[in-house]
């Protein structure tokens, strides 16, 4: 299927869910629903470096915080919509990702793993000591009533804009695959010593493939705050992101754009199933479960 009938037939599907979840009438449709297509994101956003380059990122709790505390700045400095909040997110994440790509790219294996985990620790340092958007003590957000612009209440105007990214995230994950650049990032997964030998640019296309995948993190990140009400490094550095987003991937598969999405519709419905049912202190436990058997 071309791009354009694809980009129809996903905003198609993505009204359905929409429309599905105001017919529910139960607000926590749109509390869980915004969590599995934040993972939605995540996974497809990991899978771009991890999965079709084969560099696996331990840092995705890191890039999410950027997006999430960047909109925690304008909301504190100048109140900023959703949407422009969701382009800087995506903006800084994707400097931050550029620069980190150039400075741990040239490592391998679990050295390159070893360095995105430390930006995670280091940035959550950063966080902890910076007064202007909350330390240590976290910082509130205050979100409104409804959105001033489709008059949704706040919680569905959220879900709705976290469906658009998601929908997004697919589209450019399926497109990159089916292009030149994926194909690129194909060779340097399979083999990178022979891919360099060819002729191939295995530096760029790496670098490309980081700032690709740090701003969709970043974006998923951004309307996180309004989301939860009260950021705290805690929360926006939390493990089960890192976590999450290399299992859902690795359960769908990861050598194509669907298996991030299967895998994070099938994990982050379990997970909020057992949370409401059981406790959410089972939901990594849950990740251990599935990956055990490969």
């Amino acid at each position: 299927m071309r791009t354009p009938p694809f980009i129809l037939l996903g905003a198609v599907i993505a009204a359905l869910v929409f429309a599905g979840a105001r017919l529910v009438g139960n607000d926590y449709v749109f509390f869980a629903g915004y969590t599995v297509l934040q993972f939605v994101v995540l996974a497809t956003a990991w899978n771009i470096l991890g999965g079709y380059t084969g560099y696996v990122n331990f840092g995705t709790a890191a890039f999410f915080a950027l997006g999430a505390y960047s909109s925690v700045f304008f909301h504190k400095f100048y109140p900023l919509p959703i949407p422009v909040l969701v382009a800087i997110g995506a903006a800084v994440a994707g400097l931050v990702g550029l620069g980190t790509g150039y400075l741990t790219l040239r490592l391998r294996g679990a050295f390159f793993s070893i360095a995105t985990l430390a930006l995670a620790v280091v940035l959550q340092t950063l966080v902890v000591n910076w007064n202007y958007v909350g330390g240590s003590r976290g910082a509130y957000v205050i979100r409104p009533a409804e959105d001033s612009v489709l008059h949704l209440p706040y919680i569905q105007y959220l879900f709705l804009v976290m469906l658009v990214l998601a929908l997004s995230a697919v589209v450019i994950a399926r497109t990159i695959e089916r292009s030149k650049l994926g194909y690129g990032f194909a060779t340097i997964r399979d083999d990178e010593l022979a891919a360099e030998a060819s002729g191939v640019p295995t530096l760029k296309l790496k670098l490309i493939a980081t700032v690709i995948s740090g701003a969709l993190m970043g974006m998923a990140g951004a309307p996180f705050p309004y989301y939860i009400g009260y950021l705290q490094p805690a929360s926006a550095f939390a493990l089960e992101y890192a976590v999450n987003a290399i299992a859902m991937p690795m359960i769908g598969g990861t050598t194509t754009w669907l298996g991030p999405l299967i895998g994070a519709i099938l994990l982050g419905t379990l997970q909020q199933i057992v949370t409401v049912t059981i406790s959410s202190a089972v939901n990594l436990l849950i990740v251990g479960v599935l990956l055990s058997p490969s």
